[in-house]
């Protein structure tokens, strides 16, 4: 779900594993330049704490924030932390000393810290960038107040990855039904290979497994109720979804709960895996990372279960950008803002970024390769789109569930799963309460 990187000179990078802030220069805040949003005069330093950890959506960062100073003429200064200590520390992080700006998650997790009042209103940057996007856009950067809170700047499928010669090589069809996948499933572990490439040691990835099933099975309604948790985790459509991925548990990577994605990634760019569900953000930009062929990568999307749903739905989360309530250049960083919020800005961003797809309305990008232009179109077709399960339900829920999830995981049998269903459920009304 999340990235980061190593290395662009002069960008300050935190060590120790603790998220904290780059303070800005005081000096450096007397300078003038152009106006901002708010009237106000921009210049001097804007602190960016960033989750890009990793090597490809760190240097495609570095090159925005490279642009956006230059267009405002005021100074970034990127405080890089690694995606998983980001997001465990986001909220001491808030409280205490933050960076001006920072990159967030659009929807629930937007509108999470804008209620906590850890975040400032937009609503005069939007009144110059909001003719870029589309509602959609609008609605998921919009708190529970009716104010924005987020600049967007793109979103990425959830999806099943594949290396095309291989299918090739093997015969194998692109499996469209339950039956199907689970069939090409078995026929791949017949064939040597592991039918399902899957690392959960950070916990978030197998999130996404559980949405899918949940989607295909249950419909996008149920997904955000049970996030709401207006739908109790013990129902038995959260039973079906478990006993499915039971069902696929066999021809999947075994020793997930001790692997990173990243080094499932690898099995399947070397072709010991056959597939992979993953974001693009994640899967395309390792192959980017390691040189391999992005050109042999493709997709599918999840296969249908439910003939009612069919593979109307995804998790298609929307990444972007919030200002910190304690923002010491909130002028100079709303001018940031407003210049992100630009088409040309998306535009000159996806240049370097070959695995997300720009929100920016009637956008228009080149430099599309053949999974970005895929994802624009599968987006596209479905009728909602869900933010993944750590940005829709309550942070806490989340986590809650990435441990029940993992326990799931090494012991996926029927008694276990009504177990961890009433578990899921005790912790949900303690959180929701």
């Amino acid at each position: 779900m999340l990235r980061g990187v190593a290395g662009a000179a002069g960008l300050a990078v935190v060590s120790g594993g603790l998220l904290t802030a780059c303070g800005s220069d005081s000096k450096d805040s007397k300078d003038k330049s152009s106006p901002s949003a708010s009237g106000g005069k921009v210049g001097g330093t804007v602190t960016f704490g960033s989750n890009y950890s990793d090597a490809a959506p760190k240097a495609a960062f570095a090159t925005l924030t490279a642009a956006a100073a230059a267009s405002t003429k005021a100074q970034v200064k990127i405080n890089t932390v690694d995606h998983n200590t980001f997001q465990e520390n986001i909220t001491s992080y808030l409280q205490g000393t933050p960076d001006d700006l920072f990159t967030w998650f659009a929807g629930y997790r937007m509108q999470y810290f804008a209620a906590q009042g850890l975040a400032q209103p937009l609503d005069d940057v939007w009144d110059k960038i909001g003719g870029n996007f589309g509602d959609a856009a609008k609605k998921l950067s919009t708190g529970l107040d009716g104010h924005q809170y987020l600049v967007p700047l793109y979103n990425y499928p959830w999806v099943v990855f594949y290396n095309k010669s291989q299918f090739a090589a093997k015969g194998y069809s692109v499996p469209t039904t339950w039956d199907a996948y689970v069939a090409l499933a078995k026929k791949m572990k017949g064939d040597g290979i592991i039918p399902i490439a899957f690392g959960d040691k950070d916990g978030w990835p197998a999130l996404g497994t559980f949405d899918i099933l949940n989607m295909r099975i249950n419909g996008y309604d149920y997904h955000t109720k049970l996030m709401k948790h207006e739908i109790p985790w013990t129902d038995q459509g959260v039973h079906t979804v478990f006993q499915h991925w039971a069902e696929i548990l066999p021809y999947t990577q075994t020793g997930a709960n001790g692997r990173i994605w990243q080094d499932a990634a690898k099995t399947l760019e070397t072709k010991k895996a056959g597939m992979m569900f993953q974001g693009t953000n994640q899967v395309a930009a390792q192959y980017v990372s390691d040189k391999a062929d992005l050109d042999d990568l493709d997709f599918f999307t999840f296969p249908a279960i439910n003939p009612a749903y069919g593979q109307d739905y995804m998790d298609a989360p929307t990444d972007g950008f919030m200002l910190s309530k304690k923002a010491k250049n909130t002028d100079a960083a709303k001018a940031i803002l407003e210049y992100i919020g630009t088409g040309q800005a998306e535009s000159d961003f996806l240049k370097t970024d070959q695995w997300d797809v720009g929100l920016a309305t009637g956008l228009q990008v080149p430099t599309y390769n053949a999974i970005q232009k895929k994802s624009v179109t599968e987006i596209a077709k479905c009728k909602a789109v869900a933010q993944f399960m750590d940005r829709d339900a309550d942070p806490a829920m989340a986590t809650a569930m990435i441990s029940i999830i993992q326990k799931f995981i090494d012991d996926p049998s029927a008694g276990n799963i009504a177990g961890l269903q009433k578990s899921a459920e005790a912790q949900a009304k303690a959180i929701y309460s």
